[in-house]
Order: structure tokens, then C-alpha cells, then sequence
């Protein structure tokens, strides 16, 4: 199909499923060293809250103008509010499950003149039991129609996902899965996955030259049943891995200032994309520009629908 702008994807239905986390910024200055220890002094002149994780895919599907239902745990406590609150207000339908023993996954940033001093997490897995509820909101609320990301950041929150998988396969639905780890045999026969580069190496191995990396890479995809994979290299642009055909898409020249995020930006527009018709190359073309534009950003933040309008693909 021809990819023309503006661009109208109100029809898309996702679900997305994964690790959600409050990103949580400290803005301020720094002109002298703590007399008690050899760190930087801070003094804190601004605080935001941006949805992180899955909940950061959610947010970039639904400034796109698609209808999109993220399903997770939290805890019940004030950053899962803060949390909730910051999704509805842009449109997130929440399908979350709560538990007093869970606490709310924060990632706290410390950034002074535009240079992160330190990060602190604030995290627990949630107990695999805690999870079922979540997987039954999901098969209740999966249509034949939908396209489904799988978000998982190493929290626990896609213990499940075989479960997940299966769910899909009967609905004959595209699964998207941004992975973690160095074992990717859970994400077997999903649609597509899309590890970075360094991500890439970690299950693989090393390469010396592009050769070997689509040795790699094809053997990978064929091992997981995959019907496609798109590996992000950072500088060196995507790979996209589908039938015989390795396209290597070239990063569009822009300055890169924080990479946060920009994996859950290549997610979110390319299953938006597919879930729109576009083909696979189509939609990894928008999601590589789309890319381009979150890095130019300070933390994490989500591609916008005049952003995503103004691409040229």
C-alpha cells in the first residue's frame, strides 16, 4: 500500500502485555562536590513522571491515534496511580491487576544540565501467581482483528508468555515481542521479535563480518519459528530478516542525545503500521524514521502524531 500523511490508523486495535514502570526524572543543577563524599551536589529544581517499559509502548500506539489496551500488574500503592493516571489521560485503556505485596517498578533518573548523574530502581518481581489474572483479561479481551506487543524487560511481568502465545495462536493474531535475556526459546512462533544489537549478540554470539550476522540471524529466526526479525543497530540502521531477503535499512542522520525508549518507539509503530496494512518492510521503514526522531530526546519520551505525520518514508 502507499504510505501517505497524515496518517490515520484510528481503525488499529492493539493490546499491549509487558513490564510497565513510572520513569521518574530529578532536573536540576550542580556547580560543587558533596562534602561528604566525591559525588556531585544536585539541587533539585524540577520533577516528571513519564510512563516507562510496556506502559511507554502503550502511550507511543495511542499518540498515533490507534486504540490500544496495555494489560500488567501494579502495586496499590501512590506511584501506580500516578502511573494509571498519566495512561488515561492519553487515551490508554488499563487492564491492570493489583496486589499489596507488588510494589510499582520505578526508575528514578537524577539529570543535572542535561547529563544523567545517577539512576536508582525501585523494583520487585511479581510472584508468577499474581500474573494469571492478568492473562485472563487478555484472552477475554483478544479479538481475531488485533495486533499484540509483547513488551518484557527482564520484571518478571511475562513469566506467562508461552500462555500468551498460545492465546494468540488461536485467534491467528500478529505477536511483536521486544525481548530480554540470553534464552528467546519462550517466544516461539510469534510473529516477529525485534532485539537490539547488543541483545542480538547475547543469544548468538559474536560475528565477525555481515556474512556471519545473517547466518546468525536467519538461523535465529528459523530456530524460533519466526516469520520475521528485525535486529536495531543503533548506528548501522535495522535489519530486517523475512522470507530469503535480509534488508538492511541505513539510520537516518540525526543527533542522538538519549536512547530511552527509542526500542519500545520501533515497537509500537511497527506493529501500528502492521496492524494498519502496511507490509513488513513498509511498516520498518516508518518505525526506523520514527526511531530517529525519540533519540533527538532527553529521556523517555513517545513518538507524537505530528512527529509521525511529518516522516517521510
Amino acid at each position: 500500500m502507499s504510505v501517505t500523511s497524515p496518517r490515520d490508523f484510528s481503525s488499529v486495535r492493539l493490546l499491549v502485555m509487558g513490564d510497565v514502570m513510572l520513569d521518574r526524572y530529578w532536573f536540576g543543577d550542580s556547580n560543587r562536590l558533596s562534602p561528604e563524599a566525591p559525588v556531585p551536589v544536585v539541587l533539585i529544581e524540577d520533577i516528571r513522571d513519564t510512563p516507562g517499559g510496556a506502559a511507554n509502548v502503550a502511550l507511543n500506539v495511542a499518540n498515533m491515534g490507534a486504540q490500544i489496551a496495555l494489560f500488567s500488574v501494579l502495586g496499590r500503592d501512590h506511584e501506580g496511580d500516578i502511573l494509571r493516571e498519566l495512561l488515561e489521560r492519553q487515551n490508554v485503556e488499563c487492564s491492570f491487576s493489583y496486589n499489596e505485596a507488588f510494589r510499582t517498578i520505578v526508575k528514578l533518573r537524577i539529570i543535572a544540565r542535561n547529563q544523567q548523574i545517577v539512576r536508582a530502581d525501585f523494583e520487585r518481581k511479581p510472584d508468577r501467581e499474581l500474573l494469571k489474572p492478568v492473562v485472563e483479561k487478555f484472552r477475554e479481551a483478544l479479538l481475531p482483528t488485533d495486533t499484540v506487543i509483547l513488551s518484557d524487560y527482564g520484571k518478571g511481568g511475562l513469566s506467562h508468555v508461552s500462555d500468551v502465545l498460545a492465546i494468540t495462536r488461536e485467534k491467528n493474531v500478529k505477536v511483536l515481542i521486544d525481548p530480554k535475556g540470553s534464552d528467546y526459546s519462550a517466544y516461539r512462533g510469534a510473529t516477529l521479535i525485534t532485539p537490539n544489537r547488543a541483545e542480538f549478540a547475547q543469544v548468538v554470539g559474536t560475528w565477525s563480518n555481515e556474512a556471519e550476522f545473517e547466518r546468525l540471524a536467519f538461523g535465529l529466526r528459523d530456530r524460533l519459528e519466526l516469520e520475521a526479525l528485525l535486529v536495531t543497530r543503533s548506528e548501522e540502521g535495522m535489519s530486517l530478516f523475512v522470507g530469503d531477503r535480509h534488508i538492511h535499512i541505513l539510520a537516518e542522520a540525526k543527533e542522538v542525545f538519549d536512547v530511552s525508549g527509542a526500542g519500545d518507539t520501533v515497537i509500537s509503530v511497527l506493529a501500528t503500521a502492521l496492524g494498519a496494512g502496511y507490509s513488513l518492510e513498509e511498516a520498518t521503514r516508518l518505525a526506523n524514521s520514527a526511531a530517529s526522531v525519540v533519540v533527538s530526546k532527553l529521556g523517555t519520551a513517545p513518538i507524537t502524531r505530528d512527529e509521525l505525520n511529518s516522516l517521510k518514508t
